[in-house]
Parts: structure tokens; sequence; C-alpha cells
């Protein structure tokens, strides 16, 4: 790594694309396993990529350094596949605090919070700010339905081990007509009553099994409700999140993420790196450019920041702009959610 810890330098410049929107998100699979078989997520018969062609704890290291120290990321989002299935992952959450000094806000970690239980205090000690945890379905069928068969039990002890080690907890869910829109007022329940905010969100064109069809999205008019049904929704002002957030009449927010019903392109802050290094600066991109080559190849720091900015620069417009399914060779569980 040829960067040095410069905290009293001017920030850098920000790193935007060609329609100004400013890139200060960056999200970074560190691996495509997984153990879940989440069907909008994981193809039938996955292929796992060699270890040797993902990222390095080193590489990993060099590639946050430049995004946050010469790109002007500020906030990380370790996902995978699974991350908790990285061995190292503690060692990289700590080597990532070297980056404070340059401006960076939060280390995130999105979970499955299978194998949470064991490893939330050694989380919170290695300096991770919060976490998503996927969590779809309180129905333990339906659950297994939405995981490959797996039993919630674990989840829910990793969501309450994350809690009494002192992380604080968002909850995602993905909503699926036919599967489980019935668990939305369920979801909303165990979220008023952990006093967790909770996002839902529609069933996007990235499944890795090509089954998606609009008619099985729930979109957020559908999705509102459902929740009107039981609760006072009132709507929050809007961010540059991707999530609209709603407090309900029991003091709880929650949110939903609304790409195909109502897409939030126009104010996307976020780029994102799959376990092998490739760069996709949308989440609806259908080739990502390789980071880790050239890295491998040589590349000093100046050449990786050109190659960044070049790519990013010539995102496109994102799924308002030509909405349909994204045909293309990457599923979710190597780009990351």
């Amino acid at each position: 790594m040829t960067l040095l810890p410069r905290p009293t330098a001017s920030p850098p410049a920000p790193i935007a694309d060609r329609f100004g929107r400013i890139k200060r998100k960056l999200r970074i699979s560190l691996t495509d396993r997984c153990n879940f078989r989440c069907p909008y997520c994981m193809p039938e018969s996955p292929e796992f990529m060699d270890r040797a062609d993902r990222l390095s704890r080193a590489e990993l290291s060099r590639i946050l350094m430049l995004f946050v120290a010469e790109l002007g990321v500020n906030r990380l989002r370790l996902t995978g596949g699974e991350p908790l299935l990285r061995r190292d992952l503690e060692g990289i959450i700590s080597d990532a605090q070297a980056l404070r000094p340059f401006g960076l806000e939060r280390i995130s970690l999105t979970s499955n919070a299978a194998l949470l239980e064991k490893r939330a205090g050694a989380l919170k000690a290695a300096g991770v700010d919060d976490l998503n945890i996927s969590l779809d379905a309180m129905d333990p069928a339906i659950f297994g339905t939405l995981s490959g068969g797996r039993s919630i039990k674990p989840v829910l002890a990793g969501i309450e081990a994350a809690r009494d080690a002192g992380i604080p907890v968002k909850l995602n869910a993905v909503i699926i007509r036919g599967i489980n829109e019935g668990e939305i007022l369920p979801l909303a329940r165990y979220a008023a009553a952990a006093r967790l905010p909770l996002r839902y969100i529609e069933f996007m064109p990235l499944d890795g099994r090509g089954e998606w069809t609009r008619d099985r999205v729930v979109p957020q008019a559908d999705i509102l409700e459902h929740l009107r049904a039981e609760f006072a929704v009132t709507a929050l002002p809007r961010s540059n999140d991707p999530a609209a957030y709603y407090e309900l009449d029991d003091g709880n927010e929650v949110g939903i993420i609304a790409t195909v019903s109502n897409p939030f392109c126009a104010s996307c802050d976020r780029l994102r790196i799959t376990a092998d290094g490739s760069l996709y600066p949308c989440l609806f991109s259908k080739h990502g450019i390789s980071l880790r080559d050239p890295m491998r190849a040589g590349a000093d720091d100046a050449a990786l920041a050109q190659l960044i900015r070049t790519t990013v620069w010539n995102k496109d417009a994102g799924y308002a702009a030509n909405p349909g399914y994204s045909d293309r060779p990457i599923a979710m569980n190597s780009l990351g959610g």
C-alpha cells in the first residue's frame, strides 16, 4: 500500500458520475459464498469463485484506503454472500479503523445472522458500527422457503447477541407476492416489540434464478396498505437514503425500498465491488471493471484512482431509465445487496 496517513490534508475531490451524483458509500462483497439459498439472491446451482480469485485482506485494505483517502467515500458496507463466512472478517474491520482519520464515518455489515451469535462481541470489539440483518418472515415455514430450508432460530439468536453486544441493528425483508406478503404485519409487530428499525424491499429483477416477473412485486403502495390495516402510518421527510421512511403509531420506524415502483436512482450515492474486485457503478450494471487485475499486475494508486473515476463517470442513469430484467452474468450473492 502506498498511501500514508494524512489526516490533516485537504479532503479529496469527490468522485462523481456524468449525472452529477456524488458517491459517498461503497458496498464491498467479501465472499460470494453463503450458507443460505435465498431464491431472490442465489442461483439454483451456484458456482463459487476460487478463494485465490477473491480479494485478500491486504488487497481489501488497499482498495478501501484508496476509496476513502483519495476518492472521498465516507461509508463502507461489508457484504457477501455471507460475510461471516470470512474467518478474517474481524481483522478486515479492524484494519478499516485506520481510515477514520480520513473521514470514514461508518463501517456497516450486512448478514443473515445465522452465524452471528458467537461472533457479535468480537465484531463490536473490531469496530463495526451497525448491522443490517435479513429477516424475510417470522413464520418458520415461510422463512425456510425463503432461505433454502434454514431455521429461523439462530437468526433470532444472532439478532439478540448483536443487541447485547451494543451493535445497532436494522432489519431488511424482501417481499415477494405469493410467498411472504402475509408476513408484512408479523414482521412489523416483531420489529416494534424489539424496537428495531425495519425496511421492506421490493423484489428486484436481480434474482439469481431469473424467475423475476413484475406481478411478483409487492409495490410500495401495497406494503403501506398492509401496514394501515393495523397501524396509523405517517410519512417522514425523504432523504437520499434508498428507503422512504414512515413512523407507525406504536412509535417504531419502517422503511420501504421501492426500486421497481418508485426508483430512487436520481439520488444514488453508492458503488459496489465484488469479492473478486470488480467495480460495479450501479446495482443494475451488466458488467464490472476489474480493480484486482491491474492491482495484481503492479498498477499504482494513481492509475487505480483514475480507472475508478473513469468507470464511475460513465455510470448509467440506473433502473429508472431502463426498467426491466437485468440480463447479466452475475447474481446478487456475488455483487452484494
